[in-house]
């Protein structure tokens, strides 16, 4: 049940970031780690889902708030005036 609670935290923290561009950097696992640029298009209870437009394919990719709770995610937002890194820890 904390569990619930700390995804819970991490979705509102992310709300108010909805249609902004996010920078993400997600680490994948044997040395992989991608980095892209976004927009945080909408969060749902367990996951939240970014808008990426590469090579004139709009793809959208998903990830579990537990990505951002075990540092497999970092997030950094661009608001207009600067850089923000949230939930950046390790990668």
């Amino acid at each position: 049940m904390l569990a619930r609670k700390v995804f819970a935290d991490i979705k509102r923290d992310l709300d108010p970031f909805v249609g902004n561009t996010i920078k993400l950097k997600a680490n994948k696992g044997r040395k992989k780690i991608i980095e892209k640029t976004g927009i945080l298009e909408s969060t749902y209870p367990n996951i939240f889902v970014i808008r990426l437009d590469e090579k004139q394919v709009e793809r959208r990719i998903s990830f579990s708030y537990a990505d951002i709770l075990t540092d497999a995610v970092q997030l950094t937002v661009n608001n207009g005036e600067e850089d923000i890194n949230i939930f950046a820890r390790g990668c």
